[in-house]
């Protein structure tokens, strides 16, 4: 186990960035399709292919999920996904027409201090086509990527993995980009909201304040009064290995977006975005009730945690002004 998204086996991850545009994409493929998808919780949201994950909709599995900075824009990096999918025979077969299945979420980076003159194209297409590329089973964590011009209201924030082992042998993990509209710290302190689901130390092993106070529990959100609507988002993807229908994977995405509410405050605001998609492998059977609920419990962890490592392993963007890394002020 590595805590990261690939420890689901037949998952892989590859990051795409610009340096100059200071944003990126992040393509999480799918060695076989899988059941997949979707839950929605905040108030601007920016997805692709989301009614293709609808219960009602007749298509179950998909060939990998794409997750993009670039606000609009960088729902094209779906397209670049999709594209070397197709190169590679990958999709659903239609009487010989082969049609690559990515859905996708964005979060708004635009502000974040990079060159976002592009020209006529946004660079997203690209991106995804590269990180698609690049994908394998190790890769990094922090300011790369979708999490490469994420911010959140106190600190940078980034791209962040984990992962768990329930008792029964399944396992599930989480891959987020945090760029919300709320904190994952605690006041002005170096302690995160997720602390009590912390493991080993992989975000700095700090704990919890000893008391809180009024001024810990007011509301610090990205531009004040000014915030608006698509600014925010923090977006990402839970899978698991079990055996799941689209309706199960449904409610796993439901309960695992608990985590949310665990690693940041406030969430799910109408200047958020947030978006999880969750998929599984369907390799090892699990009871549908009971074993769903625990499913969808330490689901929930992984992504608190994924949250919290997104943004303890980032690095500020280097810009006259940009907030500064959680290591900025507090090291390792």
């Amino acid at each position: 186990m590595k805590n990261l998204l690939t420890d689901i086996a037949g998952v892989r991850v590859g990051h795409a960035e610009d340096a100059k545009v200071a944003s990126g994409t992040t393509a999480i493929i799918f060695d076989a399709p899988a059941v997949a998808a979707i839950d929605v919780r905040g108030g601007g949201p920016g997805t692709r292919e989301d009614a293709l994950l609808d219960l009602a909709s007749t298509q179950e599995r998909v060939d990998a999920i794409a997750l993009s900075g670039g606000s609009a824009f960088g729902i094209e990096a779906g397209g670049g996904v999709q594209a070397w999918l197709a190169e590679h025979g990958r999709g659903l077969n239609i009487r010989g027409a082969v049609i690559p299945l990515v859905p996708g979420a964005i979060m708004f980076d635009l502000l974040n201090g990079g060159d976002k003159a592009w020209g006529r194209f946004a660079p997203y297409r690209d991106l995804g086509y590269a990180a698609a590329v690049a994908a394998g089973h190790d890769f990094a964590l922090g300011s790369v990527g979708a999490g490469l011009g994420a911010t959140t209201a106190t600190f940078k924030g980034g791209l962040g993995s984990a992962s768990a082992v329930l008792a029964n042998g399944i396992k599930v993990a989480a891959i987020m980009v945090v760029n919300a509209v709320g904190s994952a710290t605690v006041g002005d302190g170096p302690w995160f909201w997720a602390a009590p689901f912390e493991e080993n130390g992989e975000f700095g092993g700090r704990g919890l304040p000893p008391k809180f106070t009024p001024d810990m529990l007011a509301m610090r959100i990205k531009g004040g009064p000014a915030a608006s609507a698509r600014e925010n988002t923090t977006i990402g993807l839970v899978v698991t290995d079990a055996t799941l229908t689209k309706a199960q994977a449904k409610r796993l995405a439901m309960i695992a977006h608990t985590g949310f509410a665990r690693a940041i405050y406030p969430v799910h605001a109408p200047t958020d975005g947030d978006v999880l998609f969750a998929a599984a492998t369907c390799e090892k059977p699990i009871e549908p009730l009971v074993g769903l609920t625990e499913l969808g419990t330490v689901a929930a962890n992984v992504v608190a945690r994924a949250i919290a490592r997104g943004v303890y392993s980032a690095t500020a963007l280097p810009f006259a002004g940009a907030l500064p890394a959680w290591k900025d002020r507090f090291g390792a």
